[in-house]
């Protein structure tokens, strides 16, 4: 009795839509723990980044040296160091374009960290509206599977002229299976997708917030500028 109960049995006497579904569950339940892990790295690099960065931005290193160094490593930097860099990149260019417009010089270094902020948050919640997805469609999929299960079970029951609790067992179980998939599909990607968006949400207000000190910084700059020239 057990043996002919286990899941693995259960998967293979069952019909060909529930082995279908349960499939299906199955390559959705992978690919969205690949994702998860690959999210856990790439949230815990970028925090260890911008903290690195943030620590060597105020320890007073001057800040063309700063920009030089962000330049050269833009690629294997973090999200931050690539927003002071298009911040201080733009800045420069409008300076070399003899512009002295001070709102003009801040609106112009705003506008491109923003854009680069936009950048990098699109790729800090890539694969999260597939966690999503997995999350709110994987239950109904595994349910799909159980009805279709029980339904093809009480069909064969059909011609039977007596009906025992041995006969409705397997059919009966064999669908569940799919539900039981289809929730241990959803749950992990329902809480992973809870954890990331928090995370990233956090991690969007610290960049944030670092873009309103630029630009205070690039602020004072401009005023003692222009007291120094006048």
């Amino acid at each position: 009795m057990n043996q002919d109960l286990s899941i693995v049995q259960l998967m293979l006497d069952a019909s060909w839509v529930v082995q279908a579904v349960v499939a299906l569950l199955v390559v959705m339940s992978v690919i969205s723990w690949a994702a998860i892990f690959r999210k856990v790295f790439a949230i815990r690099r970028v925090k260890t980044h911008n903290e690195d960065f943030e620590r060597e931005f105020w320890s007073g290193t001057n800040l063309n040296e700063l920009y030089t160094a962000a330049a050269q490593s833009a690629r294997h930097g973090g999200p931050m160091e690539r927003i002071f860099a298009s911040g201080m990149r733009e800045y420069q260019k409008l300076r070399e374009r003899r512009i002295t417009d001070s709102g003009a010089l801040l609106d112009g270094a705003r506008r491109a960290m923003r854009a680069s902020f936009q950048r990098e948050l699109d790729a800090l919640e890539s694969n999260l509206s597939f966690l999503g997805t997995v999350g709110s469609v994987a239950p109904y999929v595994g349910l799909f599977g159980t009805v279709w299960g029980i339904m093809h079970a009480f069909t064969g029951l059909a011609s039977l002229v007596q009906v025992t609790l041995a006969a409705v067992a397997p059919g009966i179980a064999e669908a569940l299976v799919a539900t039981a998939i289809g929730l241990f599909a959803a749950i992990p990607a329902v809480v992973a997708y809870n954890r990331f968006t928090h995370d990233i949400d956090r991690v969007a207000n610290a960049m944030e917030t670092f873009m309103e000190e630029f630009s205070n910084i690039l602020q004072r700059n401009l005023g003692s500028s222009s007291a120094s020239g006048h």
